[in-house]
């Protein structure tokens, strides 16, 4: 294929593809999280820079990127120069005319500045980890932002008019009472982001959250977790906000849509530190160490961290796992077409003891868990996982 067939190819292809970027720099780590993140030197962000560019250009891609994703770490940690520069080589790979491009901010780091060149580069959405809007539970995570910053950084994002706008929100955390985290939802609505995002605390292995645990200075309540969960959905329902993922709440036609290409199964490029990338046939991710990913991309190595050959019962399982989470479910004769080989008798007999169970319902092509089965989303996509295993220990 020549360079203009090339071209004609990348320019005409309707199959979604994502770019994930994962900007490793924090201020601070909270007590939660386990992503890979380091506190920023200027020899990093350079180190950073050159790294992602020098990736990029090890990729053929394949087709213009329908959506793009800078998550982290804190990506609304860069300054607005760097911004800019990450910005050109977004659009050096080429964006569809109906892109989406979300980009995550700590409302601690949200400045004019770094909101205009934002915008200036063409991103469509913010999405701000908010967490709670008590003092007192910002504390116990180790967030690094004050309630009045949560107000401005958000005051800010919306005067800068982007397309839509998310709100993180996180709820069992330690401590947390069913009236403090129902004040929560409100006031989230109250601000009306297009998108609200609601967590399930989880415990991380190596997290300060996790040493928590371990020593039994916080507990773990399921039944009080599952009370939150149905009066988040209940309460968020009566506000506008149609549930489409068993944590995502939009307002029509604001769903994130790289989430949901990731849940389906479509190709995405990781770039950076940690990120992981689907696409060419494998799935892998990079090394969670600057210095070393930028070490190994320097020698042409990306992409070799839990590599794994792609085939059709492979996706099929995943996109069975992450679809079930989906209100919309999975599309069952789509997958049975495209991975013919699976074992789609074990497949077919778990999906109707779910079914039978009242954790899932028939929805024309579809299948899809009920209000109970979403509660139960976890274990459902173990059992899926158990039923794909036997071809996949074959295969």
């Amino acid at each position: 294929m020549n360079d203009m067939e090339s071209a004609q190819v990348k320019a005409t292809s309707t199959e979604p593809l994502g770019l994930y970027i994962h900007v490793p720099f924090c201020a601070s780590t909270c007590d939660f999280c386990a992503f890979y993140q380091v506190k920023p030197t200027a020899d990093d962000v350079d180190k950073f820079l050159q790294g992602v560019r020098t990736e990029a250009a090890m990729i053929n891609w394949p087709r213009k990127l329908s959506t793009v994703f800078w998550g982290g770490g804190t990506p609304g940690l860069l300054s607005p120069n760097t911004i800019r520069q990450i910005g050109e080589l977004v659009h050096e790979q080429g964006l569809d005319s109906n892109y989406e491009w979300s980009v995550e901010m700590a409302p601690a780091s949200v400045t004019e500045a770094r909101l205009a060149a934002l915008k200036e580069i063409g991103v469509t959405r913010i999405s701000m980890g908010v967490q709670s809007f008590q003092p007192e539970l910002l504390d116990a995570l180790g967030r690094q932002h004050s309630l009045a910053q949560v107000y401005r950084a958000y005051d800010r994002v919306q005067t800068a008019e982007f397309q839509s706008v998310n709100l993180d929100l996180m709820f069992a955390l330690p401590g947390q009472t069913a009236a403090e985290w129902s004040a929560d939802v409100a006031e989230a609505v109250r601000l009306a982001p297009d998108h609200l995002s609601t967590y399930c605390l989880t415990f991380e292995e190596d997290t300060a959250l996790w040493v928590k645990l371990s020593e039994g200075r916080v507990k773990l309540d399921p039944e009080h977790e599952a009370r939150l969960y149905e009066s988040t959905w209940a309460q968020l329902e009566a506000a506008g906000y149609a549930q489409y993922e068993v944590a995502n709440f939009s307002r029509p036609d604001h769903q994130c849509r790289h989430n949901l290409n990731t849940w389906r199964m479509h190709e995405w490029v990781g770039l950076g530190p940690s990120a992981a990338s689907q696409h060419d046939g494998w799935r892998g991710g990079n090394l969670a160490d600057l210095a070393h990913w930028h070490e190994q991309i320097a020698r042409g190595v990306r992409m070799n961290e839990d590599r794994l050959e792609l085939t059709p019962t492979q996706l099929a399982e995943d996109a069975f796992i992450f679809g079930l989470r989906m209100n919309a479910g999975v599309d069952v004769p789509h997958w049975k077409q495209r991975a013919p080989e699976a074992s789609w008798d074990e497949v077919d007999q778990r999906l109707m003891q779910l079914i039978a169970g009242g954790l899932a319902e028939q929805n024309g092509a579809n299948v899809r868990l009920t209000g109970k089965g979403r509660l139960l989303a976890d274990s459902v996509g173990l059992e899926m996982m158990e039923a794909f295993e036997d071809t996949l220990s074959i295969t």
